[in-house]
């Protein structure tokens, strides 16, 4: 059913919020979303369910049944099943009017100059969980002076009342942070970087080394509202901004 003015029914509420001319912007933008882990695919879905028209997911993992305690995409029915896939599906049954992009790719520091450059997006999201990709796409994305809104670390943390917006370069208590400053600063790059974080001091007993994942030489406890609520400040701040 399509409404006057355009909207689709299941559109209706966020119109009355947000009104026509952002619902009618909101549509005509383009997200790109990488990575699809507990904070990225909540930050996609919550940007597709406030009617954005045209998405670009990336991520190459697969479901894991450790990833059941706090991913959007991860059920039992779904373990193996590559994640971007899995939220697609999702996605389209959401909005099947979405212009969705699938890329369920590992992108190696020479593949994101090419994916940046491969369409105008509105905004950026970044939800990678390792330095050196993440990284790497946030100094492509401020080199080429595209919007950005990065997620620090949500792990070995649990009090949603101690989640920020800052600057990169003003947060604290955040390991992840603390290292994709030194890797920016040693590419030569000092930019403002808007960043969703957290205050809270994270439990070092909930920290963990590990050898069997790629790029990953430690681990962190979690908890299922921690990630999702990363990621719906990831998706507001795009709603807004955008």
């Amino acid at each position: 059913m399509i409404l006057e003015g355009g909207c689709n029914e299941w559109q209706q509420r966020t119109e009355l919020l947000l009104g026509k001319d952002r619902m009618e912007h909101l549509r005509n933008s383009h997200v790109l979303v990488v990575g699809l882990g507990g904070v990225g695919a909540y930050a996609a879905e919550m940007i597709c369910r406030a009617g954005v028209g045209k998405m670009t997911i990336v991520d190459a993992d697969t479901v894991q049944p450790s990833n059941i305690n706090r991913q959007l995409p991860a059920l039992h029915s779904v373990i193996g099943r590559p994640k971007a896939e899995v939220l697609a599906e999702r996605f389209r049954d959401i909005n099947p009017d979405l212009d969705l992009t699938v890329l369920p790719v590992y992108l190696k520091d020479e593949a994101i100059p090419e994916l940046l450059d491969s369409a105008k997006f509105d905004f950026v999201v970044d939800a990678i969980d390792t330095v050196a990709p993440k990284c790497y796409l946030i100094y492509n994305v401020l080199k080429r002076g595209m919007k950005i809104v990065s997620s620090m670390g949500a792990g070995a943390k649990k009090d949603i009342t101690q989640v920020r917006f800052a600057d990169l370069w003003e947060t604290y208590h955040c390991g992840l942070s603390k290292a994709v400053r030194k890797r920016l600063q040693k590419m030569g790059m000092k930019h403002k970087l808007p960043v969703v974080f957290s205050t809270e001091q994270a439990d070092q007993n909930a920290v963990i080394l590990i050898d069997d994942e790629q790029n990953k030489k430690s681990t962190t406890g979690t908890v299922s509202y921690m990630p999702a609520v990363f990621g719906c400040y990831l998706a507001e701040y795009v709603i807004r901004k955008i």
